[in-house]
């Protein structure tokens, strides 16, 4: 019987979309968190001190999130695949240039160029997965995000050898330009045959602009969702970033015990194709409200924990489930109620607020736990939660 019978072998094929896909946001993540552990190197090499570090850092997230809207805008006028295929160009030729920087502010051009590039990535990358996968698009995408976790994971450990083998650290983004010019071509010659267009221009208006994007949230489930979607983003971030400090106000958790547990709350993530898979199959909101509901959960569990660090990890990886394992049916949603012609621009709208309230959220639990507690702080973020469940819960009732 010849191989290509198979039907496995037939099903893998149709996932060459899905892993390419996968694997550019593996590198973006990969060069995005390849940066924090190279500061100490950058602070002896370059003598800079730990504020413009961190002015570095936050360059590269500005370029990233403002690619948000204009890539997605961009895809609807020429294609997601040229898109895509471009934002991996410039990432990679900005590493490139990170292998010959000898100068402090080539440094800071490459590290923009990245996060510019890599920002091209996300919002278009759901409208593509959701186009090739209409029935999976919540596994797919779970899929998507848990590859890139790996690969924000990886980014570290790699830093760290390379650093104890003596070799030089540009030889970590000399290695990821060459994978993603691989990618890149990969991805051009392969993505647009499996497409249901073909990879064709889509047909836009011409008249096709802001405004425009900005009418789609006449929609009351849209505008209803998207502050959903914001109020989780605001939330998840703040957690995120003091996670560790807030466990270590737990009784009976030290800081190795909550390293620990700050590695599981990432490891769960995980689960992200499984929740994906739920969602297309038991329904999207009603998946995203029972996650949401865990991570309501586990955070007030976090909150009246007083003893035991076993309650406090089982709350943590709890969280954890909760709060990765809600983006994939909330992405797909959002692909499933955003209007097919202007879905690029308006997606991007819509991550531009996430993440414009991801970086208000640090700042405001970190002066809310300066000025009170870490309790009171962690409040405000489960109130956000708990607002996000009952908008959902709403909009699945209206259903």
């Amino acid at each position: 019987m010849p191989t290509a019978s198979h039907p496995w072998l037939k099903r893998l094929r149709t996932l060459d979309v899905l892993a390419l896909t996968a694997l550019l946001w593996f590198l973006a993540k990969f060069l995005r968190y390849a940066f924090p552990p190279l500061f100490g190197t950058f602070r002896a090499l370059y003598g800079v001190s730990n504020t413009e570090l961190g002015t570095l850092f936050s360059a590269l997230m500005a370029g990233y999130a403002v690619m948000q809207f204009p890539s997605g805008a961009l895809a609807d006028r020429i294609g997601t695949v040229r898109v895509i295929v471009a934002g991996a160009l410039v990432a990679s030729g900005a590493s490139l240039s990170l292998f010959v920087s000898t100068r402090y502010a080539l440094l800071t051009v490459a590290v923009v160029g990245i996060g510019l590039g890599t920002g091209a990535h996300k919002t278009v990358a759901i409208t593509l997965l959701s186009a090739v996968y209409r029935d999976r698009t919540g596994r797919a995408l779970g899929v998507m995000d848990t590859v890139g976790e790996f690969g924000g994971a990886l980014a570290p450990v790699l830093v760290v050898a390379v650093l104890a083998a003596a070799m030089p650290w540009q030889s970590l983004f000399l290695g990821a330009a060459l994978g993603g010019l691989a990618l890149a071509g990969a991805f051009a010659l392969r993505v647009p045959a499996r497409l249901p267009d073909g990879g064709a221009t889509p047909e836009t208006d011409a008249d096709t602009g802001f405004w425009t994007y900005l009418a789609a949230f006449t929609a009351p489930s849209l505008t209803a969702f998207a502050v959903a979607a914001v109020c989780i983003a605001f939330a998840v971030s703040g957690i995120t970033a003091f996670l560790p400090l807030f466990l270590q106000s737990r009784a009976g958790v030290d800081a190795g015990a909550a390293g620990l547990l700050y590695s599981g709350f990432f490891l769960v993530s995980g689960v992200q194709p499984i929740t994906g898979d739920a969602a297309d199959r038991l329904g999207r909101l009603r998946v995203i409200a029972a996650l949401l509901a865990l991570a309501i959960t586990a955070l007030i569990a976090l909150l009246v924990a007083d003893t035991g660090l076993l309650a406090v990890g089982t709350a943590t990886l709890a969280l954890g489930v909760g709060i990765h394992g809600v983006r994939p049916g909330r992405d797909a949603h959002l692909m499933t109620i955003i209007p097919e012609d202007v879905v690029g621009g308006t997606l991007g709208i819509v991550r531009t607020s996430m993440l414009g309230m991801s970086a208000v959220s640090p700042a405001v639990v970190g002066y809310l736990s300066d000025v009170s507690t870490f309790d009171v702080a962690f409040g405000v973020l489960a109130v956000a939660f708990g607002l996000a469940t009952a908008i959902v819960l709403g909009l699945a009732l209206a259903r």
